[in-house]
């Protein structure tokens, strides 16, 4: 992290904040590419600090994201997480029907368990049909099992990370406070508007597709 720091007062490193701007104009670049080119990104951030606003962003821009727990073999066994999500959408039927209450008790306590649990560990990912293309992360040290399924299957990866975390192991760094809730705010959000930008500019080019195809015809 040394390059990223400014100072180091009182025992306390000082990040240089013309190094997060950098990150930050790289990674917005780099995302809203994606985006536009129908590319899914997976946002990850379970940290208390970071849950809310990942979640949040994430359905904002429409992409998928782990909010709560991030469960092992998400990337590397993709194939079992989706028939787990098949499971969920089982139990929301069972839920919203009557047959529920055909059960036991015990049955129906137990299936409202298995549902809350699986909704919680499982519901921001259930619109990713396919891989990724790149990972957004707050804290790698905290995400650490995501980086590395993340490197296994050569999946970019994007992360704010402060001065206490490894550079190297991620693509994309954004030097910054991953501590702070109105940090990891502002740089997602920033982040996710550039997402959206690229949606845009990808429907935009739809469109204009489909109108030259009309007027060829």
């Amino acid at each position: 992290m040394r390059p990223y720091i400014y100072a180091r007062r009182n025992l306390i490193h000082i990040i240089d904040v013309r190094e997060t701007i950098r990150g930050l104009l790289r990674a917005r670049k780099y995302l809203q590419r994606v985006a536009a080119q129908g590319s899914l990104v997976l946002m990850v951030g379970t940290k208390r600090q970071a849950c809310d606003v990942i979640e949040q962003q994430g359905l904002r821009c429409g992409m998928p994201y782990v909010s709560d727990r991030w469960l092992g073999g998400t990337l590397t066994n993709f194939r079992t997480i989706r028939s787990r999500l098949t499971r969920l959408e089982e139990l929301e039927s069972l839920r919203n029907s009557d047959q529920l209450s055909t059960y036991s008790k015990k049955m129906q306590s137990a299936l409202n368990r298995e549902y809350r649990k699986m909704y919680r560990n499982l519901n921001g990912i259930r619109t990713m049909n396919r891989l990724p293309e790149c990972l957004l992360i707050v804290d790698p040290r905290k995400e650490k099992n995501a980086i590395g399924e993340a490197r296994k299957l050569g999946i970019t990866t994007v992360a704010l990370i402060d001065t206490d975390c490894d550079p190297d192991i991620v693509d994309l760094a954004i030097p910054g406070n991953d501590d702070s809730i109105r940090s990891i705010e502002l740089i997602v959000t920033l982040l996710a508007d550039a997402i959206m930008a690229g949606k845009a500019a990808a429907g935009a080019l739809k469109q204009e597709q489909a109108e030259g195809v009309v007027v060829n015809a």
